[in-house]
């Protein structure tokens, strides 16, 4: 099988490290072989489509924005949903 060489940071390695019944290995290859599986149906999703790759990364960035202001939103409820409880415990 061949090998590949994953270059990490040394705080993502202590972290590793304070793992060692976790065979890190599987763990990249189980992500890399992910990526891959959703990369695969990307490309057969769109292989017919006459989308640019800039009409796409647009697409991208307005999902993740638009995710992005729901996630803000859902917090700021939970935290004015904390305050009023704060409040009436007074």
């Amino acid at each position: 099988m061949p090998s590949i060489t994953v270059n990490v940071d040394d705080d993502l390695k202590d972290r590793m490290e304070e793992h060692p019944e976790i065979n890190w290995s599987e763990v990249t290859r189980q992500a890399i072989e992910e990526k891959i599986d959703a990369l695969e149906v990307m490309d057969e999703l769109t292989s017919g489509s006459e989308l640019t790759e800039s009409d796409v990364q647009d697409i991208a960035d307005t999902t993740s924005a638009d995710a992005s202001a729901s996630t803000r939103s859902e917090r700021e409820r939970e935290e004015d949903g904390a305050a009023i409880i704060t409040g009436s415990i007074r």
